[in-house]
């Protein structure tokens, strides 16, 4: 019963999102993205990665935006949730919302990569093109001993 009412409450958000009422979509999502729903954490990440959430017309503004979407695509990918993990990864090769980290991206690229995901396989080597051999080394232990948060959901 929970479980259908999760799903009605991420439909109502995206019936939201759809309509173009981008906060009404956040509200809807956010009760279901604290219970640790990744899709709706995804989705959230998701609203403040496109500037949904409201007017940057500042750098400041866009640093904000750029936090909170990394905020909540790290909570879905410590839960498993691969295009967090894909987005997460891009943004630590970036420096987008935290501080550069190649053998983060490495991570994070690489566990969605190894589920099936070329565009971050195909992104994890263009990372590692500018790794040294002992970062490359330290990101596939990570990968090697990944597990889900045990805090997570499910």
């Amino acid at each position: 019963m929970l479980a259908g009412q999760a799903r009605a409450d991420f439909a109502e958000g995206l019936a939201a999102y759809d309509g173009g009422d981008y906060y009404a979509a956040y509200l809807a999502w956010l009760p279901l993205a604290k219970a640790g729903d990744g899709d709706a954490q995804a989705a959230i990440a998701d609203l403040y990665r496109s500037r949904l959430l409201g007017e940057p017309v500042s750098a400041i503004a866009a640093r904000r935006d750029d936090n909170g979407a990394a905020w909540w695509y790290g909570r879905a990918a410590r839960c498993g949730h691969v295009v967090a993990q894909l987005n997460l990864g891009d943004f630590f090769a970036r420096g987008i919302g935290v501080e550069q980290d190649l053998v983060q991206a490495y991570l994070w690229l690489g566990l969605a990569a190894r589920r099936g995901r070329e565009w971050a396989s195909n992104r994890q080597r263009e990372v590692a093109a500018g790794m040294t051999a002992e970062q490359i080394a330290e990101g596939q232990g990570l990968i090697a001993d990944w597990r889900p948060d045990p805090a997570c959901p499910g």
